[in-house]
């Protein structure tokens, strides 16, 4: 099973290349993956069949949460994969004569298709409720993309849309149910919670498990588009018509289906699900097939059918009865065939003809009889004709709900009965409506131009309709794959035998099933013969009783709220949006805490009494903030936030946490230089900050905020009642991660997870600030200052009034640069009113030496204050002294290397770090000790984790390379051509006004 989605996602990734070589051709090469897997499901047969286990592959995946890639290959996934994968072949086969090989986006198209078989699949075969979930959204993913093929056309994006908002709503509603179904089980695995049913229905968490139920089942209403939800299917055939006769036809939509059939063994006695089950479906079927009747587009009247039988469907599936379960999904197969078959021959009329639409279509069948007659099998299936596979479905469904209206079910039973002859006889009209439509002689319209039909382009549906003929005259095969499903309602689930459920045939004598049959026929071609007076009734419905009408009125109601509330909100103040955020953060915390009403700690104090020194330090923070409130220019308001931020690192330092502490400076230290280097762009002086009206009002919210966190960390201190887990970390670290530096091996491996969250953050917020200054690219092109030819550094704007100073400037310059190539360039690079000879002398001699105590920092950090971060901080310091000693060419000089590369670079490494124990039969970011004796330098004990921390040494680099390049290098030449516009005079000034020159 794995093999097989594998396989599918694994030819889905390269078929936009097939495309490229093969053009529509490639469509074949597709099929041979669902044809391939369908052949192997033949295999399975007997495994599924026999009284052995049932198949099933589980691997690890959570292990700690109990969840894992269970997959399981029961009855009735093998049912619905032989549709899946069947019918996934033949369309595939059908979209090769369908396109053309100048339509756009066929590799996509190919993909998603293939893709899309594959997470249905998957979706059936799944045993864990959550892995269910992750195929179920998958599909509706790959359903947007497909309906939304046509990107060109509004209806087709419009028509993806509501059908990706309907179903991730509903699919949203049930992964609630799903975890609290899973919760109340105690597990994830749906073998294990269908076993368990019977004491979760009647147990104590009987009303949890109810209202599980419901919200799963809400997810199943939206993906089968059951009312109220049924418009979005109809709106879906803006899709290409492969697609509707697949997704919309044999797979999609039969996800819904599916699950109501996966949960009804176990689930159909709970107190909801009949109600749920039998209305909505009921409603579904008549409201499609009143609607049917109402379509002059061929399409639409299959869709509105499609809504019709999918209710149909949804009923006798959770019906709960042994007999119903088989009725139903002999009824899902018949209708996967004839349904498929019938959109199959829309999409070739369509295609031949150039229109759908019945007013227009007259004596196609006299151009093709071969696509009437296979046309004519399908629509006669799907009315119940005999001996076709609707017809044995259909009377199987009425003998199940003849028995349910006599099993003491009331006067409800008989309304259901009722509702289902009533909504078959809607099914036989809309069935002659669309034969008649698309093929006969209509008098007064001319006959319709119709190309001829290529064997190659009409097998699919051909063989469709001869799978159907086959179904209805040997039912035998279908009610032996269907009989241990069936079993599982009779006797609490376990299986008593087959005359339980009845079996399927052709013929099973006089019954009422057969009688309800003769009535649907009559007063189903009672109304095909009267469908003028048919129209002129439904013309009196008002037209608002319009389900995609409600929806767009729903839409926009959500729109017109969201403005209204974004207007009053969004009012672009930044003093309103913090005075929001404050009020929020403390007044919610110190409700809580004056609610609670528990007392302070008994051991608080003032002042640690070992360490005095934090009352001075204290003191530098408070003024400091001060300070930064009152200060009137940009810089020293940002110097001195920065001197709270170095307070706190020396009060991490006093309280014996070195690591914290060096943390702390050096990311003090980055965040300095990056305010320094964006403030250049911004006026030096700040505006009064604490005037206007609201003075006060900011005060007491500042404040407030301050104190209340100030009694939430001793609130939160002194609630604890549990011993503390951090205890344990000292131990942890030394025996499972190989250290003894307790916050680096936490970091690196007890939460390598968090950590590369992290730095995944860190990456993102890198490309962040980089498309804020970059239009395009990251600013790698910058010239290499190596190259730049002497006399033309700085020019940006050539002209030859500019050469009258070229001489003075190329004088200074022979004095400022270096004969010989020396690693720090800015002799070459820098007017000499920019230079400063002892900075760049000071960063001569301590730039190799910040590199190399970087690395230490990394290697050491395991055992010793450091790690990879604190590493990465300080090569990114080296970086930045020998920017602002050189300007952006010496930075280009020193890394040729693209941050973004840096950046992917250390995300891979991290990843391949935690991948690759899983690959060694470990499990994800798993460290490995390894001492080894090494001549000269004796036993070296080696951690895997290491390497894990050497990726985030390289995105840390990535990360200030990005800041340095985007808020140092790009405005420099943002000033430099500034500069060069306002002086044409001294447009050949030196091109490296840096940091240093401009602060």
């Amino acid at each position: 099973m794995i093999t097989v989605l594998a396989v599918h996602f694994a030819v889905a990734a390269v078929a936009p290349f097939l495309f490229r070589r093969f053009g529509r051709s490639a469509f074949y090469a597709l099929a041979l993956v669902p044809a391939g897997s369908f052949l192997w499901l033949l295999a399975q047969h007997d495994a599924v069949y026999s009284s052995r286990s049932t198949p099933e592959v589980v691997l690890p995946w959570i292990p700690d949460l109990g969840l894992g890639l269970a997959f399981r290959m029961d009855a009735l996934a093998w049912i619905m994969s032989l549709l899946i994968l069947g019918v996934g072949a033949l369309v595939l086969v059908y979209c090769a004569r369908y396109f053309k090989n100048k339509d756009s986006y066929l590799g996509g198209f190919g993909a998603q298709l293939l893709a899309f078989a594959g997470a249905m699949f998957g979706l059936v075969t799944a045993d864990d409720l959550l892995l269910m979930f992750i195929f179920w959204e998958l599909t509706t993913v790959l359903s947007y993309l497909l309906i939304g093929y046509a990107r060109t056309r509004l209806s087709a994006r419009r028509s993806a849309l509501q059908a990706l908002i309907v179903t991730t709503a509903g699919g949203l509603a049930m992964l609630v149910g799903l975890i609290m179904l899973g919760s109340a089980a105690g597990t994830y695995r749906i073998s294990t919670i269908l076993q368990l049913a019977p004491e979760l229905v009647t147990g104590p968490a009987a009303a949890a498990v109810a209202a599980a139920v419901v919200l799963v089942l809400v997810g199943a209403i939206t993906k089968s588009a059951l009312v109220p939800f049924h418009f979005w299917l109809p709106g879906a055939m803006a899709a290409p018509t492969p697609v509707s006769a697949y997704l919309h036809a044999a797979a999609m939509v039969k996800a819904g289906i599916y699950l109501v059939a996966r949960l009804a063994p176990g689930f159909a006695e709970t107190a909801f699900w009949l109600p749920v089950v039998l209305g909505l479906g009921l409603a579904t079927m008549l409201v499609g097939g009143y609607r049917a009747l109402r379509q002059t587009d061929i399409k639409l009247i299959l869709a509105y059918g499609t809504v019709s039988q999918l209710g149909f469907l949804t009923m006798v599936v959770g019906l709960g009865k042994p007999d119903a379960a088989l009725a139903g999904l002999a009824l899902l197969l018949g209708h996967g065939l004839f349904k498929a078959t019938l959109f199959l021959v829309v999409g070739i009329i369509d295609h031949q003809a150039g229109t759908r639409d019945i007013r227009k279509l007259s004596g196609v069948y006299r151009s093709s009889r071969a696509l009437a007659v296979v046309a004519a099998i399908g629509a006669a299936s799907m009315a119940g004709v005999p001996p076709l596979a609707g017809f044995v479905a259909k009377e199987s469904v009425f003998e199940a709900f003849v028995h349910h209206a006599g099993a003491g079910t009331g006067v409800w039973g008989q309304v259901i009965l009722l509702g289902v002859v009533l909504g078959s006889i809607l099914t036989f009209a809309y069935s002659a409506r669309f034969l008649w439509g698309a093929f006969a002689v209509k008098p007064g319209v001319a006959a319709t131009p119709f190309k001829a039909v290529k064997p190659s382009f009409l097998a699919a549906p051909a063989v469709l309709s001869l799978l159907t003929v086959l179904y209805g005259l040997w039912p035998a095969p279908v009610d032996g794959w269907i009989q241990p499903y069936a079993a599982l309602f009779s006797g609490n689930g376990a299986a008593e035998g087959p005359s339980d459920a009845g079996h399927l045939a052709l013929w099973h004598g006089l019954t009422p099933a057969l009688g309800l049959t003769v009535v649907t026929f009559a007063l189903g071609l009672a109304m095909f013969y009267g469908r003028n007076a048919v129209s002129r009734a439904q013309a009196l419905v008002p037209g608002w009783i319009d389900g995609d009408r409600t929806y767009q009125l729903t839409i926009g109601a959500l729109d017109d709220a969201a403005v209204w509330v974004t207007g009053r909100t969004q009012r672009g103040s930044l003093y309103f949006y913090l005075a929001v955020i404050l009020t929020v953060a403390f007044a919610l915390p110190l409700t809580i805490m004056l609610m609670a009403g528990k007392p302070l700690p008994d051991d608080l104090y003032f002042v640690d009494p070992g360490s005095p020194l934090q009352l001075v330090v204290g003191a530098g923070i408070v003024i400091g903030a001060l300070a930064a409130v009152r200060a009137n220019k940009r810089f020293l308001a940002v110097l001195m936030v920065s001197v709270t931020g170095y307070g706190i690192a020396l009060m991490f330092a006093l309280q014996g946490a070195p690591d914290l502490a060096l943390t702390q400076m050096l990311v003090e230290t980055i965040i300095l230089v990056a305010f320094v280097l964006a403030m250049r762009s911004l006026p030096a002086e700040l505006r009064d900050r604490t005037g206007g009206k609201y003075r006060v009002v900011r005060v007491i919210i500042g404040a407030a905020f301050g104190l209340t966190m100030i009694f939430v960390a001793i609130f939160t201190l002194g609630a604890r009642v549990a011993t503390p887990v951090s205890l344990e970390f000292p131990r942890l670290a030394y025996e499972g991660g190989g250290g003894l530096n307790v916050v680096n091996v936490t970091l690196v491996d007890i939460r390598a997870w968090d950590t590369f969250g992290e730095i995944s953050v860190l990456a993102l917020a890198a490309t962040g600030v980089a498309s804020l200054i970059f239009v395009r690219g990251r600013g790698d092109g910058i010239l290499r200052s190596a190259t730049i030819a002497e006399g033309t550094v700085g020019r940006r704007k050539a002209a030859p009034a500019h050469t009258r100073d070229n001489a003075a400037l190329a004088l200074s310059r022979r004095f400022a640069a270096s004969t010989r190539d020396a690693w720090l360039v800015a002799g070459r690079t820098l007017a000499p009113e920019r230079r400063s000879i002892i900075f760049e002398v000071v960063t001569r001699l301590i730039f190799h030496s910040m590199i190399v105590f970087s690395v230490y920092l990394l290697l050491a950090g395991h055992n010793l204050p450091g790690g990879g971060f604190a590493g990465g901080l300080m090569a990114g310091l080296a970086l930045t002294i020998r920017y602002l000693a050189g300007g952006r060419f010496e930075l280009r000089e020193a890394t040729p290397i693209s941050a973004g590369a840096l950046l992917g670079t250390g995300l891979a490494t991290a990843a391949a770090s935690g991948v690759a124990p899983l690959l060694l039969g470990g499990q994800v970011f798993q460290s490995a000790i390894i001492e080894v004796w090494l001549p000269v330098f004796g036993d070296i004990k080696f951690v895997t984790s290491t390497i894990f921390d050497i990726g985030v040494y390289i995105v840390v680099v990535g990360l200030v390379l990005d800041v340095l390049r985007s808020l140092g290098a790009e405005i420099d030449e943002h000033f430099e051509m500034q500069a060069a516009d306002e002086s044409p005079n001294q447009a050949g000034a030196p091109a490296g006004t840096s940091a240093r020159g401009r602060a």
